[in-house]
């Protein structure tokens, strides 16, 4: 069983910065990508960064420049710096990671339940 846990949400005022974080935990073999999506309300879920095995990132267009992520693959971890945030950021923050239970396994998605950030303007 893999789980996928998320903290440091919360309420900030606009300018401000938090920082997410997220534990990989179970019986895993090996990480892939890990990554970070938003949900806000009556709109799609969309990609906010990503970070491969190697530390190679990709950055949604919106939070370039002001987020920062970042990855622990001894502690399978993988976080978010934010900084300058908006209210427009305000949204449900997922942590996802592509992962393997076994070495003959398949490639699966997993997903955290979720983080709450507000920015308040």
């Amino acid at each position: 069983q893999v789980q996928l846990v998320e903290s440091g949400g919360g309420l900030v005022q606009a300018g401000g910065s938090l920082r997410l974080s997220c534990l990989a935990s179970g019986s895993i073999f090996s990480i892939n990508d890990m990554g970070w999506y938003r949900q806000a309300p009556g709109k799609q879920r969309e990609l906010v960064a990503r970070i491969t095995n190697s530390d190679s990132t990709h950055y949604a267009d919106f939070v370039k420049g002001r987020f920062a992520i970042s990855r622990d693959n001894a502690k399978n971890m993988v976080a978010l710096q934010m900084n300058s945030l908006k209210p427009e950021d305000t949204a449900v923050y997922y942590c996802n990671a592509v992962l393997t239970i076994a070495d003959t396994d398949p490639l699966t998605v997993y997903w955290g339940q979720g983080t709450q950030v507000t920015v308040s303007s």
